[in-house]
């Protein structure tokens, strides 16, 4: 087994799209469609942490590892947390944390963001791609990060701000991807740390991370991902998707 493992947390009481993980696209629901990429990434073993049946034997049933938690996570790197200590593996140095709903996520970005945690030692880091259509900077369900820096393919930035509206275009914005890679250390820390204010009310938690000093480092990410947050979304992805079959 290598030191990282790829952990996807997933539940069926979404707020804004309930039951979306078993949503079909090609006849495969989207859960199923996240963890073939995740497999496909060759990074280590690739597990879906639940606490609904349904999305356990779901995975199961299309040749995935799933794990059941209970319903006390109120996040998904809480889910997790509490599914890594159940699974109890040995020598694991460094866990990816993948949004179940971001189907069109592109391997080779999986495997860059690996790549740059491990060469630079980052506590936390995750991924962001261009901002091309101006729309999105209003669009409270594409959550938006700046950056210190401009974001380059080989480098990272340090994230200075998540947000999910933004009125006028700073410099270094982008849309943000939702993946990130914790080392051991840091995941225990960020779970021990109480919600903050930040992170309650704007509902992420990232924030949770830079309310506490907690760097995140930012990887540029060369794909445009679309996250299944609303019925739209949804259907987007099914013309997408399927077109391409």
């Amino acid at each position: 087994m290598t030191n990282t493992i790829i952990l996807i947390p997933s539940r069926m009481s979404a707020q804004r799209l309930p039951g979306k993980p078993l949503l079909k696209v090609n006849g495969l629901p989207i859960i199923c469609h996240v963890v073939k990429k995740a497999q496909e990434a060759q990074i280590g073993e690739v597990i879906v942490a639940t606490e609904d049946e349904e999305i356990f034997n779901e995975v199961k049933k299309n040749d995935g590892l799933a794990v059941m938690t209970s319903k006390k996570p109120k996040t998904g790197t809480d889910r997790i947390w509490e599914a890594f200590q159940k699974l109890n593996f040995q020598n694991i140095e460094y866990i990816i944390n993948l949004q179940g709903d971001e189907p069109l996520i592109n391997i080779d970005d999986i495997k860059n963001l690996d790549n740059l945690t491990k060469k630079n030692n980052c506590m936390i880091n995750t991924l962001a791609t261009n901002i091309e259509n101006k729309q999105i900077l209003k669009n409270k369900n594409i959550v938006k990060v700046q950056t210190d820096k401009k974001l380059e393919k080989e480098k990272f930035s340090v994230a200075q701000h998540f947000s999910r509206a933004v009125i006028n275009q700073p410099e270094n914005i982008y849309h943000h991807i939702g993946i990130y890679e914790f080392s051991i250390t840091s995941l225990k820390k960020f779970v021990s740390l109480k919600q903050s204010l930040n992170e309650k009310k704007y509902n992420l938690e990232q924030l949770r991370a830079m309310d506490n000093d907690m760097t995140i480092n930012v990887s540029y990410a060369k794909s445009k991902v679309i996250g299944i947050d609303t019925q739209e979304d949804y259907i987007e992805l099914k013309k997408i998707m399927e077109y391409k079959n």
